[in-house]
């Protein structure tokens, strides 16, 4: 049974900075970075000013650099490798679904032998 989703409150810690990354940088740290979905909403009983900076790099849709996993030691790669092209039309078409687009992307794990 799947569990139901909802958002989780992250109360906000004085002189913190919070960095939101995307799911190319997920793929390439082999899950040493997570990727999140997430939301921020305006509060009037905040005490101090909030400053938020969004950045979004324009990638190269004719790039054919190869995106993989970054990993020298355990664990095995988690995602097989991808291009610009091919992760951007992935994306494109699975649309809003609520799931991340690097579960398209993610290796197997290898089964179990039989007992």
């Amino acid at each position: 049974m799947r569990q139901r989703q909802r958002w989780v409150d992250v109360p906000p810690v004085a002189g913190a900075l919070v960095v939101n990354i995307g799911d190319l940088l997920q793929l390439v740290s082999n899950d040493l970075f997570r990727s999140v979905e997430h939301r921020v909403l305006a509060t009037t009983a905040a005490a101090e000013p909030r400053l938020s900076v969004a950045c979004f790099f324009r990638p190269d849709y004719a790039c054919t650099s190869v995106y993989a996993p970054v990993t020298t030691t355990p664990p095995p790669p988690l995602y097989r490798s991808t291009t610009m092209p091919e992760f951007l039309s992935h994306y494109r078409a699975k649309g809003l679904d609520g799931r991340s687009a690097l579960h398209h992307f993610r290796i197997p794990p290898p089964s179990s032998p039989p007992h």
